[in-house]
């Protein structure tokens, strides 16, 4: 994560200059904004977005990066794609910023963040707009536009952290902008504020586009045959004097899913007294609910806050329409006060007289020049249209590649794929041992490989009956093979149908979607075994196979093999595809479009292996027993049967180091290549950089009558 080091610039070494020397601070408190009425236009202020997540320090230090939330709770499990991206900027700072999740136009979304378990959820993304320590010196004292000038300086060259811009322009302006594109409000700062750690200080100032406010939940209720798990909580904020007062119930705003992890997170926090001041009416009736549900209440002790969007705070103090907005993790619930906006006339007016620091309102610094300048773009063209102002205050989520479905943190993670409930157990369970050079590979690791290569693997996949080969402990515990899976998987698996000599109903899976690839993975499955045909035309395989089997042979006598193979091929015209079977041969596979049935492939095989076979025959055999190939490489034709199955194209393989099975370009079929090189830990990379090379073999397929005049003429053979 290249960025610039602050020794090595200039400007930033005349600011350090003016900074006192002191070791790293510990446990800041952050600077906290006021909340006033209404936007207001005066110069000496700068404004920034109100991002929509939770307030977060970094503390990067030689290496290693702490993010601690505003009450010092530690953030480093829970946005652990802020931790890695962080612990790539090799540098040593204390920065103040925002983490948050963007949607689709980069507008941040707070019950997105709520929702937020792993990188399937949304983008994580830690917004900076404040440096408070740099290489041994204290930036508080420095004025803000110092502080942002060095924050530019060093900023890395990364989509998940990012510098929140600030604009001089017209906060009317900017607040008319914040509303159309519904953002939660914007924040004023004074050019020349030092960063007064701990106080809620008016020099910096919030404007909110809506209602919200910050409440503690002291309750909750359950009305009568209702089938919700609670039906509102009852909440509250902390008075000057510490006591806890009750504001409003609130009933909307919960999934299901919600209201069953709040309700674990409450458990233990039930109590039997009401800890309000005064006991709610939570069944009063009202003009609103003239015949209110009889409703149960349960009371908590008021630990937990909540965030809360409401249309109006009515004459008698009554909040109408409030709707929940998700729970709060970065603060201390005793710190929850109602918030009342204070009159920006005075607020503005009396910093202007203070004017707390003279020197600094008379000389700008040098980042003014990097401060996008909205309002002199306006005195150009009028008005800065609302669309240029988004362009410059957003930047969409990168269309990022998929990267982790389970946390590393959680040990059971029940996770929604094509509306399907999935839950994965025991995903700290270790499936692949380390070895030299190489971690283990767990459970969840296992997953969220299957995860990333969904999109590659799922057209070899799709349709198809898969032989289940589980390994519920592990490469080095005991396997087996499970072709019925009747009454063993969800209803919504799509099963087919096979005979058996047991008799009764008997199905194999069948791998339809995303969810069905990811069940087999937390069943233990490894390896992908999918039949080379599909349920629309079972007796009518995709592909021919040719599959190399090594015995007591070289990898580069395996390599030999499969040029000669393609040389074959390539002199009769037919297109071929190869891959690593991820244990000790390769895999050449030749499309045939579905046009012919398994019999006919396999005999198309028999006729192909005989003439390779003749070419090299010192090391290979087409015996099918083993003791009569005499240490050869079997060139195998038989797994051209219905019901054979190999390895999928980018399945993993149950051997050490976590080897797969990658499709190769015929250019890497070469003397020196190795099983070990294509592995859990590379291979994503390489899938994402090459593409799927392999889906030439789901093309239309040879016309294999063509072919087999072909042979007859260049190999002079019936």
């Amino acid at each position: 994560m290249p960025s610039k080091s602050a020794t090595q610039n200039a400007a930033v070494k005349t600011l350090l200059a003016k900074a006192v020397k002191a070791p790293m601070p510990k446990n800041i408190s952050p600077m906290l904004a006021t909340l006033v009425d209404k936007p207001f236009d005066e110069d000496g202020w700068i404004y920034e977005v109100k991002w929509d997540g939770y307030r977060a320090l970094a503390y990067l230090n030689k290496g290693e990066v702490n993010i601690c939330s505003r009450n010092n709770k530690s953030f480093n499990e829970k946005f652990y794609p802020v931790l890695k991206a962080l612990q790539q900027w090799k540098i040593n700072a204390v920065v103040d910023g925002e983490i948050m999740v963007l949607n689709d136009k980069g507008i941040s979304n707070f019950s997105s963040l709520q929702e937020w378990r792993s990188e399937a959820d949304g983008e994580l993304i830690f917004y900076l707009f404040d440096v408070l320590w740099l290489d041994g010196y204290n930036l508080m004292e420095l004025v803000l536009t110092e502080r942002k000038e060095i924050l530019n300086s060093i900023a890395p060259q990364t989509n998940t952290i990012r510098i929140s811009e600030s604009f001089e322009t017209g906060a009317t302006k900017f607040f008319e902008a914040a509303q159309e594109l519904h953002l939660e409000g914007i924040i004023a700062k004074r050019t020349n504020s030092i960063y007064k750690s701990g106080f809620r200080t008016k020099e910096w100032l919030k404007i909110k586009t809506q209602q919200r406010q910050e409440m503690v939940i002291g309750g909750y209720t359950k009305n009568e045959n209702t089938s919700r798990q609670f039906s509102a909580l009852l909440m509250g904020v902390f008075d000057d004097e510490g006591k806890f007062n009750f504001v409003t119930p609130v009933g909307t705003g919960f999934s299901d899913q919600f209201q069953t992890d709040l309700l674990q997170t409450l458990k233990p926090l039930i109590i039997k007294d009401c800890p309000f001041s005064t006991v709610p009416e939570y069944n009063k009736p009202s003009r609103f609910r003239p015949k209110p549900p009889k409703a149960e209440v349960t009371w908590v002790t008021p630990q937990i806050i909540g965030e809360v969007s409401y249309a109006e705070i009515t004459k008698d103090g009554s909040i109408r329409h409030p709707s929940f907005e998700g729970l709060r993790e970065d603060k201390k619930a005793e710190e929850v006060q109602q918030e009342t906006h204070q009159p920006v006339d005075t607020v503005v007016k009396n910093q202007i007289k203070k004017e707390i620091m003279p020197a600094a309102t008379t000389k700008k610094s040098a980042s003014s020049a990097k401060i996008k300048t909205a309002k002199k773009e306006a005195e150009k063209e009028d008005d800065t249209s609302n669309k240029e102002l988004e362009k410059k205050l957003f930047k969409a989520p990168s269309d990022a590649e998929r990267k982790t479905l389970l946390n590393p943190k959680d040990k059971s993670q029940t996770r929604n794929i094509n509306g399907y409930d999935i839950t994965f157990n025991n995903v700290t369970k270790i499936y692949y041992p380390a070895i030299k050079g190489q971690p283990a590979v767990t459970k969840r690791d296992i997953i969220n490989y299957y995860y990333q290569v969904a999109p590659y693997i799922l057209p070899y996949m799709n349709d198809r009956p898969q032989t289940l080969i589980r390994y519920p402990n592990g490469i080095d515990g005991e396997s087996f093979y499970q072709k019925d899976v009747t009454g063993k998987v969800p209803d919504w698996v799509q099963q087919f149908p096979f005979s058996s000599d047991k008799g009764g109903n008997r199905n194999f899976l069948v791998c339809t979607n995303e969810a069905s690839l990811l069940l087999i993975a937390s069943l233990g499955g490894l390896e992908m075994h999918p039949w080379s045909s599909r349920v629309q035309k079972p007796a009518n395989p995709d592909w021919c196979i040719i599959d190399l089997d090594p015995d007591t042979n070289s990898f580069n006598q395996v390599v030999e093999a499969a040029l000669v193979t393609k040389q074959v091929l390539d002199a009769v015209g037919v297109p071929s595809f190869c891959k690593t079977s991820g244990s000790t041969g390769i895999h050449i596979f030749i499309p045939l479009g579905a046009k012919y049935i398994y019999e006919e492939s396999k005999e198309f095989a028999r006729v192909l292996v005989k003439i390779i076979h003749n070419e090299i025959p010192k090391f290979t055999s087409i015996e099918r027993l083993t003791q009569k190939r005499k240490g050869c490489i079997y060139l195998d034709f038989l797994q051209n049967r219905p019901g054979a199955t190999l390895a999928a194209p980018y399945s993993l393989r149950p051997k050490p180091g976590a080897t797969m099975s990658m499709p190769l370009d015929w250019s890497e079929i070469k003397k020196g290549l190795q099983m070990q090189n294509f592995n859990i830990f590379n291979a994503v990379e390489k899938i994402r950089s090459q593409g799927d090379i392999f889906s030439g073999v789901l093309g239309k397929g040879i016309n294999m009558k063509q072919v087999l005049k072909k042979i007859e003429t260049v190999f002079n053979v019936e």
